[in-house]
């Protein structure tokens, strides 16, 4: 193969993130693009995966693409796509997009309930879904009276299989007149910190962070990506690398079984995984203690919530010598944010983290504007109503930059909150606080919801957490305030390691008499005088890692007497 078609390519005159698969095709036509795992077994007993290469999904998504237009999708459509990961995921995200229709993403692990309501706020007009999907859009057809145009993967009555576009011509497709600023997808927050909200991507959205990601990491073509979050398939299908999915449940990262991940690995001799920090956590621990490295592995990435040093010290244990983990920063409004590694993390950041100084995400990636301002919870209409607070002072963060969603096309009444004008441009408000250092790096103190107004002052949530979070018996803890008025108390839930919960009332309370004097010791925390214990805190199912602390303050306050 030429090495010129081994070089990454310019975007900048790509007009529709469909394309990507075509200009890839083109370069590297026989490298592999997606691998699923299945539950065949090979002939040694392995698992066997299936695969397509970019020459191959080029095909598949002209033939779907054709297909999709002959029966009536037209530009702008909204469709919702409910289709688990695999082969058929990203082909039909990828046709869809050159269709120039507006990809509806739902996560299932938002759950049923949610998963209903985004879906009719975001008000579909069909839907490309597995059977299951459909009986769910029937049984619920009061709120998708408009979803008429309709597409099975698998069969289902009534409904027209995708397969039938299999006898369509793959070598050549039209190109749709698709302007970069032009609706590419609705994406949805994990909903963390209220009800997910569908946030507008547009196609120069997904081209430039494609493009920020693969120049930032370095990643080049024949980049293999064991994939444990489904989503950053479209990336790596968009950078032209690899992704393989791996057998998981992707709606339970924290419950991988690490040998399926470590089988990917091996069977791929992949160089890249992104996974959050729950999944890395479990995968990285069983390595440790079955003496299994992963000498393929140069590049780990995770993201999703901070990812505590203890993990990354494990994961950079078991993969390559010269390998790092990164943890990106950003939302689903805006990425990437920052990055930092765990060098820097091991090396230097971890132990101000330790002291309850907070987390450092690390510097802005080279588009991106930060902003550290006063924290307000009233909307910011300008520029000037913003008032920036001095490095080293915990405010709320803003960015600005070319991979920032410009609005929620779903609870609407978030844009004035989020969005602020300046000028013929604007800042977003990621509702997360921290402060910027000398380096310009950020230090994430937590989500400005979570903050806590007590008697003695502000608390921020992540700085009294890492504190107790430095205690051996603990795995994860969660600061939740109780009690009425504006004033809160303060309380500490603290999960136990498994393998460290105190059987006993004695055994109970000397743990929590320990956790009191480890908090005495530091201002952020010695206010805190109650503690409560908990066998698992409840956390989101896209990550598996963000604590609801929306659900932990009723069951603390039941518990606890102010």
């Amino acid at each position: 193969m030429p090495e010129q078609a081994l070089k990454p390519w310019r975007l900048d005159d790509l007009q529709n993130v469909g394309h990507v698969i075509t200009e890839t095709a083109a370069r590297t036509p026989d490298a592999l693009a997606v691998s699923v795992a299945t539950k065949k077994r090979r002939s040694d007993g392995g698992i066997a995966y299936d695969e397509v290469t970019f020459g191959e999904l080029e095909r598949r998504t002209n033939r779907m693409a054709t297909g999709f237009i002959e029966s009536g999708i037209e530009i702008g459509d909204r469709i919702a796509l409910l289709v688990p990961p695999g082969i058929d995921f990203v082909a039909c995200v990828f046709a869809l997009f050159k269709c120039g229709a507006t990809v509806v993403l739902i996560d299932p692990g938002m759950g049923r309930r949610n998963m209903i309501r985004c879906l009719a706020e975001s008000k579909p007009v069909g839907m490309v879904g597995i059977p299951l999907a459909h009986v769910a859009r029937l049984f619920n057809r009061g709120k998708f009276r408009g979803c008429v145009k309709n597409f099975v993967v698998g069969s289902f009555a009534g409904v027209k299989k995708v397969s039938a576009f299999d006898s369509l011509d793959g070598d050549s497709f039209t190109l749709i007149a698709i302007k970069r600023a032009d609706p590419a997808a609705i994406i949805f927050t994990t909903g963390s910190t209220g009800p997910p909200k569908g946030v507008l991507y547009r196609h120069r959205i997904f081209i430039e962070q494609a493009q920020q990601i693969r120049d930032y990491f370095n990643i080049q073509p024949g980049t293999v990506d064991v994939s444990g979050f489904p989503l950053f398939a479209l990336f790596n299908a968009a950078m032209g690398a690899a992704t393989v999915f791996p057998d998981m449940d992707p709606t339970r990262p924290a419950n991988v079984h690490p040998p399926n991940i470590v089988d990917a690995v091996n069977r791929y001799q992949a160089d890249q995984s992104f996974g959050s920090p729950a999944l890395w956590n479990t995968v990285s621990r069983w390595c440790v203690a079955n003496e299994v490295k992963l000498p393929t592995v140069k590049r780990i990435l995770s993201a999703g919530a901070p990812v505590p040093a203890s993990v990354l010290k494990r994961i950079t244990s078991v993969i390559a010598p010269d390998g790092d983990a990164f943890t990106p920063y950003g939302a689903t409004e805006a990425l990437p944010v920052a990055c930092n590694s765990a060098t820097v993390v091991l090396g230097e950041t971890a132990k101000l983290t330790d002291q309850g100084l907070g987390t450092c995400v690390g510097a802005a990636f080279e588009t991106m504007q930060l902003k550290v301002i006063e924290i307000s919870d009233h909307p910011l209409k300008s520029i000037k109503d913003c008032h920036d607070v001095a490095r080293y002072e915990v405010g709320e963060l803003m960015v600005k930059g070319v991979t920032v969603t410009d609005q929620y096309v779903t609870s609407t009444d978030a844009n004035e909150f989020h969005k602020v004008r300046d000028g013929n441009s604007f800042w977003h408000r990621m509702g997360d606080v921290g402060y910027l250092d000398a380096q310009d790096r950020f230090w994430f103190c937590g989500r400005k919801s979570h903050r806590l107004n007590t008697k003695s002052g502000t608390m921020f949530t992540v700085p009294c957490e890492s504190i107790i979070n430095t205690h051996p018996a603990v795995y994860r803890s969660a600061l939740v305030g109780v009690g009425g008025g504006d004033e809160k108390t303060p309380v500490m839930i603290v999960e136990p390691e498994k393998d460290q919960w105190p059987r006993g009332k004695a055994k109970q309370e000397a743990l929590i008499e320990g956790l009191m004097e480890l908090a005495s010791r530091y201002w952020q925390t010695d206010t805190i005088k109650h503690f409560l214990l908990h066998k698992s805190l409840p956390v989101d199912i896209r990550h598996n890692s963000k604590i609801f602390r929306e659900k932990l303050r009723p069951w603390a306050a039941k518990r606890v007497r102010v």
